[in-house]
């Protein structure tokens, strides 16, 4: 049985990969962290999160100086569902006592050190890890995993428009800047509480407009430029990803079937038939993405729609996807 710790336990992510690793038969919860002044230490995280009830009972621990000094001789993994700068403070002790970190936030997910300042506001403490840590977007981590001992979980907007693009890219049908329209639930802007992502004040808006984080981690991973808008919806979970692709001269129906073909034994994601689109309820909950595309050969310009679970398939469940890679446990959530 693989013992897994979480910090950063009391946040929708953190709960979400809690229950996840609760449920799953080769996996063991080892404790759920918060940081030390948390209000929420002590609390048992099912009083949070009722639906956890008889599931995940265990207290949320603070993580003090002496439980993280521990934390090796409780679990052989960790996943940090924590602030980006936090977790990439937190690393280098846990990585120390010989556990494999699994990082859910931004804080591993460039090997260059100078976009932390400019994106996410801090200087990187540990620049010399970032070289190391494996880009976890399970579908194309491949073998990296298996010898990893820092993996960064993708970010959720991503996930999408990467498992969206990256056929594409592989087989060298882009021609041009693909543009990346997606919208996202409220839950996305996390547990804690602001006017901004009030459930009453969500309409449908776009943010970050031309200078989102998540742009420069597409683009880092595709290997072309791409302009990324999110939005915030009205909805709790879920996020849609409409994308317009240039594609090549030679790009046609049959080459994008075989592009996409990629992932017809994957049993996360899938490919809907000819002129089915994807909705935010239908995977909502789940740990799935869903495709659909359609090419205009005049303007040889494809557009993509994917869609996921921002929580599951944008966080913990890609998180369980690559611990069951990276221990050998199998390769689906």
């Amino acid at each position: 049985m693989l013992k897994v710790a979480i910090v950063g336990a009391s946040g929708y992510t953190g709960a979400t990969l809690a229950k996840l690793i609760a449920n799953h038969p080769s996996l063991a919860l080892a404790g759920c962290y918060v940081s030390a002044g948390s209000a929420d230490a002590h609390t048992p995280l099912s009083q949070l999160y009722p639906e956890l009830l008889g599931l995940v009972d265990q207290p949320l621990q603070p993580l003090t100086h002496e439980a993280l000094a521990a934390l090796g001789q409780q679990a052989q993994a960790v996943c940090l569902a924590t602030d980006h700068q936090v977790s990439a403070e937190l690393a280098p002790a846990l990585l120390a006592q010989g556990m494999t970190v699994f990082d859910l936030s931004g804080g591993h997910r460039f090997a260059d050190p100078t976009i932390y300042p400019q994106h996410y506001g801090f200087s990187h403490p540990s620049p010399e890890l970032l070289s190391d840590a494996v880009y976890g977007l399970a579908e194309w981590a491949g073998t990296a995993l298996a010898d990893a001992a820092l993996i960064a979980v993708p970010g959720c907007y991503p996930t999408a428009a990467l498992t969206a693009l990256k056929p594409l890219a592989q087989h060298g049908l882009i021609a041009g800047v693909p543009v990346i329209n997606a919208v996202s639930g409220v839950s996305g802007a996390g547990r804690k509480a602001s006017l901004n992502s009030s459930f009453c004040q969500v309409s449908l808006t776009p943010y970050g407009v031309l200078g989102h984080r998540h742009q420069p981690e597409i683009e880092s991973q595709l290997g072309h430029a791409v302009v990324f808008t999110p939005h915030l919806g009205a909805f709790k979970r879920g996020i849609l990803a409409t994308i317009t692709v240039p594609v090549s001269a030679d790009c046609t129906e049959a080459t994008l079937s075989e592009a996409y073909g990629c992932y017809d034994d994957s049993a996360v994601v899938h490919c809907l038939p000819a002129g089915q689109w994807p909705k935010v309820d239908d995977v909502a909950g789940s740990d799935r993405c869903l495709l659909a595309w359609k090419l205009d050969s005049e303007r040889q310009v494809l557009v993509v729609a994917s869609a996921i679970d921002n929580l599951m398939k944008g966080a913990a469940s890609q998180a369980l996807q690559c611990i069951l890679i990276r221990f050998g446990l199998g390769g689906e959530a």
